[in-house]
């Protein structure tokens, strides 16, 4: 059994590793391999699952291969369109694609900055489509995501009650504009669910002499505090790889330091997703 965390204030809980909309569902005409690894995943009881509008025919795999089981996971999207209605449209895009009525959570998709602040939050901006689609139901929760500023979503935090944050969390971050440190403790104060990405680096953690397993990565994040985390696969064999690590105990504060002085002297190339 995948051990499950409660998803912040939104009171559900999910598994403590969730299936990324990227690898092999970030793509276009891979149906048979993307469905296969989403069957997988939920044979294996992994309940949170999340794409984005951006992703390829990323939604539309999950569309394929959910069918009755729709209602056992935590469907998650995003959108990444900064006005109200573009935003809304993309919100229907991702319905009809995903083949569901509503979404669990649907996420402000990667705030990077101040004029994306400017755009989502002033008139016409995203955001009220966003509150439009709570007030509906065709949302449950809303979320917002990030990965190149931590100051961005912290200001984000005072401009909207947000319930999640998706942001990296891996030993790389501590060496240079963390998120990690500084994003990661004011969502919980606020009470918000935290999922985390760019846990193995796109994978470039891999490389690493001594860090071949996605166990220490996995087992970081876990130490880390967040209700789950995401992680893009390209076949079953990694999936299961993966949750194989959520199985081990998470890292403790001590493992951590020992680890992020072990990936310090690459720290800069495996946070490729910041400027």
């Amino acid at each position: 059994m995948i051990p499950k965390r409660q998803l912040g204030k939104t009171g559900v809980e999910v598994t403590c590793i969730g299936l990324s909309g990227e690898g092999v569902l970030r793509s276009f005409g891979c149906e048979t391999q993307a469905t296969e690894l989403i069957a997988r995943a939920l044979d294996l009881g992994i309940n949170y699952m999340e794409s984005a509008r951006a992703y390829a025919g990323s939604e539309s795999y999950y569309g394929l291969a959910l069918g009755q089981r729709r209602r056992k996971v935590f469907l998650a999207s995003k959108a990444h369109d900064r006005t109200a209605r573009g935003a809304w449209a993309q919100l229907q895009e991702s319905l009809t694609n995903l083949q569901t009525d509503w979404l669990d959570l649907w996420q402000v998709h990667d705030l990077r900055t101040e004029k994306d602040l400017e755009m989502i939050f002033g008139p016409g901006g995203a955001m009220e489509a966003f509150d439009r689609a709570k007030r509906e139901g065709k949302v449950r929760f809303v979320g917002v995501t990030g990965h190149e500023n931590p100051d961005i979503l912290l200001r984000a935090f005072d401009l909207y009650d947000f319930d999640t944050v998706l942001m990296p969390v891996n030993p790389a971050e501590n060496a240079w504009a963390s998120f990690p440190a500084t994003v990661l403790p004011e969502a919980e104060a606020r009470g918000m669910g935290i999922v985390g990405m760019k846990v193995l680096c796109r994978g470039f953690g891999l490389r690493l002499p001594g860090l071949q397993s996605p166990a220490p990565w996995v087992r970081y994040a876990l130490g880390q505090g967040v209700s789950t985390m995401v992680i893009g696969c390209d076949d079953p064999r990694q999936l299961e790889q993966n949750i194989a690590a959520c199985l081990e105990p998470p890292m403790d504060a001590a493992e951590r330091q020992k680890l992020e002085a072990l990936v310090a002297p690459w720290a800069r190339k495996l946070m490729y997703y910041k400027p």
